[in-house]
């Protein structure tokens, strides 16, 4: 099938979050300007630059994590495994300004050294970011939209040290989590590895130098 997302798709359920999956889970806390902690959920999410590292996130309204990042130039990004997977859907919920989602979801905060935002104590990693900037969103016409992107640049990193094995994050033992469109999510499963070219002519794991 073909369809153009301004004319509909007809389908019983848009496919678009389904198609761009799995997308890994920002699970953001943030200070609100009065100093109450808050802490969401947000599957459009990823890392966008290495040197120095940075992430974004972006919510389709300017919801309460969006409006403290912006407010205090700070938030933290908190890797959500499989085994927290109810507290954060807990967070998810719809919670009327002011609510610590902290107490609500039954998790205990950890200070972050760079920032003032909380950390999740019990993730495998969080990483303090300072709001490098953000900007509401427009169609290709410049037609304003509703969402906005927050681009922050990792200023702290704290990795619990069950993680670390032989010098690596163990990403596999850390069991991230992952969106996968409709109500669908998704755990890490199988890692393989598998060398560029420029790593020394090897194409794939397995495969002999060309």
């Amino acid at each position: 099938m073909f369809y153009e997302p301004r004319l509909g798709h007809g389908l019983p359920h848009d496919p678009f979050k389904a198609i761009i999956a799995p997308r890994p889970i920002g699970w953001i806390s943030t200070l609100s300007a009065t100093g109450v902690p808050n802490l969401a959920p947000y599957s459009f999410f990823n890392a966008v630059h290495s040197r120095p590292p940075m992430l974004a996130f972006t919510s389709e309204t300017m919801k309460h994590s969006a409006a403290n990042a912006v407010a205090t130039g700070e938030f933290v990004y908190n890797l959500c495994s499989r085994p927290m997977f109810d507290a954060m859907n807990i967070s998810s919920g719809d919670f009327p300004e002011g609510v610590n989602e902290f107490e609500a979801a039954g998790l205990e905060m950890a200070p972050c050294r760079m920032v003032h935002a909380p950390r999740v104590a019990a993730a495998p990693a969080a990483l303090e970011c300072r709001v490098a900037q953000s900007m509401q969103l427009q169609d290709a016409s410049g037609t304003k939209l509703a969402g906005w992107i927050i681009i922050g640049e990792v200023v702290g990193v704290h990795i619990a040290e069950a993680f670390l094995r032989d010098g690596r994050f163990d990403t596999a033992a850390a069991q991230p989590l992952a969106r996968c469109g409709y109500r669908d999510y998704a755990a890490l499963g199988e890692l393989f590895e598998a060398l560029r070219p420029t790593d020394g002519g090897t194409y794939a794991a397995g495969q002999p130098d060309r």
